[in-house]
């Protein structure tokens, strides 16, 4: 059974690591889990805004379990660990639903990247932000050093991924990577979560799609899908559809 687990309350859902004998580190069926998890939130229209939370206040989560991917040859470790791991993040950066990161423990590694796969992040006080790879002779696999590098300055990056220095919470907010700091992070996270389900969901669909076009997120699929979603309004799209299933040649009236 996978650690991770889909909850939903109102228009609110709730993604949670629940890990924490190893400090909610990922493994196999984690990774899979949150892509199910996403797909399924995709395709409900009930869900107006997801919340990532974790198990316990000591950590967030710490990375990618290393008894599960330790054993794996080189190109087992790049191919199917690395790969999929970010393919999957990035399937939770692309959600079109508004997301908000809880991060109540410490985010490590996997984890910090898991953190900058939402739109937002609240974190505890006393959490910290690392990238400590380097300590047990690996990198950034998951993103650290492209998505959370247009997030924070890259000297920060550089910090964490080169030197091992960790970067606290009220750094982090003054850096822009937290919206807050909140005692209670999961709380002040389900309180921004619940606010967002409020607004207009295309709207916020929308909105979400430009700014990950401009940010480089996925631009080619973001800009197709905008395109694509004001052709669809058109007359001009229903006269062609129109025409098609009458076998006849269609019509078009240009608006």
């Amino acid at each position: 059974m996978s650690a991770l687990h889909l909850s939903i309350e109102g228009a609110v859902a709730e993604l949670r690591l629940d890990n924490p004998a190893k400090m909610n580190a990922f493994t196999v069926p984690m990774i899979e889990a949150l892509e199910a998890h996403c797909a399924a939130l995709e395709r409900d229209p009930s869900v107006l805004a997801v919340i990532l939370t974790a198990e316990g206040d000591r950590a967030f989560c710490t990375g990618a379990d290393i008894v599960a991917w330790s054993e794996l040859g080189p190109f087992d470790f790049a191919r199917h660990w690395v790969r999929e791991g970010h393919r999957v993040f990035d399937r939770l950066a692309r959600l079109s639903k508004p997301t908000v990161a809880a991060i109540s423990g410490h985010a490590f590694g996997g984890g910090l990247e898991l953190a900058a796969a939402c739109d937002i992040r609240v974190m505890a006080p006393r959490a910290t932000l690392a990238l400590p790879e380097a300590g047990v002779g690996i990198i950034p696999g998951w993103s650290g050093t492209q998505r959370l590098a247009r997030l924070l300055p890259e000297p920060v990056v550089r910090e964490m991924a080169l030197f091992g220095r960790r970067i606290s919470a009220e750094r982090a907010l003054a850096l822009g990577f937290v919206a807050e700091v909140a005692e209670d992070a999961r709380a002040s996270a389900r309180e921004i979560a619940q606010k967002a389900a409020t607004l207009s969901p295309r709207a916020v669909e929308v909105a979400k799609y430009m700014l990950q076009a401009g940010a480089g997120e996925d631009r080619a699929a973001m800009i197709e899908a905008l395109g694509s979603g004001m052709i669809a309004a058109t007359a001009d799209r229903t006269e062609g559809v129109t025409a098609f299933r009458a076998k006849r040649k269609p019509e078009f009236p240009g608006r």
